[in-house]
């Protein structure tokens, strides 16, 4: 049985974002506000916290298309090979927002990871996503929970996310109405800005 926490993106509270982050760092799977759609992350060096969320989306670890979440653009040499001038100024002008961007991905990718050549960055525009990856000390891997519903392809209602996701995570944090909208993806593996979804962010940054 998870635990449902209520933190306010306007002042997250240290205590609540250090319990999560604990959770975290033992391996642990929460679920937590972003700019966009709510996310299911886990700490980037352990195995088994991406093992289960890939078991969750029913998808083999190193084929899954997980987002590396950052609080800034500082990790980025991290896992980025060297971009363009060029590049790194559209992320920093994208950036916090509501953007996905497909970069080259370098040596220092997590072991499960090796074989991919990119990696996608968010940075989110969302006090809670980025005061959980500060204090944690690395990226959080991340991915968008769906809903089954057709129409409604992304629940936002915190309690109803707790209700169906309780038994299969350990916190579900409640930050408020999320946004049915996913992220916009703009690849840059290639050089060139490739558009691959229309999401929220507007292409204006380009």
């Amino acid at each position: 049985m998870s635990q449902f926490i209520k933190i306010y993106n306007d002042n997250p509270n240290p205590k609540e974002i250090a319990k999560v982050v604990k959770v975290l760092q033992n391996g642990g799977i929460v679920i937590y506000p972003t700019d966009t759609v709510y996310g299911l992350g886990c700490d980037i060096t352990k195995v088994r916290g991406l093992e289960r969320i890939a078991k969750i989306k029913g998808i083999k670890l190193e084929k899954a298309n997980f987002s590396f979440v950052c609080n800034d653009l500082s990790h980025l040499s991290d896992y980025v090979q060297q971009i363009d001038t060029s590049v790194f100024k559209v992320l920093k002008r994208a950036l916090p927002g509501p953007y996905t961007f497909i970069l080259p991905g370098n040596n220092n990718l997590p072991k499960v990871f090796k074989k991919k050549k990119t990696v996608g960055i968010r940075v989110p525009d969302n006090n809670i996503a980025r005061a959980i990856v500060e204090e944690l000390g690395n990226p959080i891997v991340s991915t968008s929970i769906h809903d089954e519903d057709d129409i409604i392809e992304y629940t936002t209602d915190p309690e109803l996310i707790f209700e169906k996701w309780q038994n299969l995570v350990d916190i579900v944090i409640d930050g408020g109405y999320g946004d049915n909208t996913a992220s916009t993806v703009i690849d840059f593996s290639q050089g060139e800005a490739e558009i691959i979804r229309e999401g929220k962010g507007s292409l204006d940054v380009l």
